[in-house]
């Protein structure tokens, strides 16, 4: 993407109170940039009858009060935050990415879901955990809770999500679908395939900074037994604990 071109927006009805925005360009990688700059922008600058933004891997989910504003007006804002993204804003936005190695029990306590991931991508079990390990992950956003959505799984094949959704995965919970991967924030549900559990909390809402990783920073699961996460008496995730 060009420094100093944000690409254009598409912007589409979703229901009644919602419209979903995406980056219509052919590689993913701008793609996922350019709706993460998005989403900061439209943030920083939220227009008027706004309910709540969801974001996802390459889109961005705008619902809006239908009372206190109308589709067309909520099209016109995006369509103009987009033109209006400035090349300085995203340079002064540039950080060093951080590399964290985070410490995983994958077993069928931990992970509910590992055997049927298994069985779907046709390796046994210990392979998948292996495969999660040997892969390098890079946060592509920041979603709901604050949640790090990663790409870079490694598996024959892309994961399906749940047919049912569980209803409360523990917090800590590290999960896959197609090839990306998400830890959980909080409780609650979620339709992604659960492998595992990290001991750290990675989002503490009483810190001033409440997580300490970011877009673009690079993620490792390291696979430890419960004896071995017990003994690290992990608490809050920081840089400082875990860079490598």
């Amino acid at each position: 993407m060009a420094a100093a071109q944000f690409p254009a927006v598409t912007v589409e009805p979703f229901g009644d109170s919602a419209v979903m925005v995406t980056v219509p360009h052919p590689d993913p990688v701008v793609r996922r940039t350019a709706i993460v700059d998005f989403r900061e922008r439209f943030l920083a600058h939220r227009p008027p009858g706004m309910v709540d933004v969801v974001s996802g891997l390459e889109s961005l989910l705008v619902e809006y009060d239908p009372l206190a504003t109308a589709p067309q007006h909520v099209e016109y804002a995006i369509r103009l935050l987009a033109g209006r993204m400035p090349a300085e804003q995203r340079s002064a936005r540039a950080r060093t990415a951080l590399r964290f190695a985070i410490p995983v029990v994958f077993d069928e306590e931990t992970g509910p879901d590992l055997r049927s991931v298994a069985e779907e991508v046709g390796l046994a079990p210990a392979e998948v955990v292996d495969a999660i390990a040997e892969s390098t992950f890079t946060i592509s956003l920041l979603g709901a809770a604050m949640a790090p959505m990663m790409d870079g799984l490694q598996v024959p094949r892309p994961v399906r999500r749940r047919a049912e959704p569980r209803t409360d995965v523990a917090p800590g919970a590290i999960m896959i679908a197609g090839t990306n991967a998400i830890i959980q924030p909080f409780p609650g549900p979620t339709g992604w395939r659960v492998v595992g559990r990290t001991p750290h909390t990675i989002v503490d809402i009483s810190r001033p900074d409440p997580v300490s990783f970011g877009t673009g920073d690079i993620v490792r699961f390291v696979p430890v037994t419960r004896d071995e996460a017990a003994a690290l008496d992990a608490g809050f995730l920081t840089p400082e604990e875990v860079r490598v």
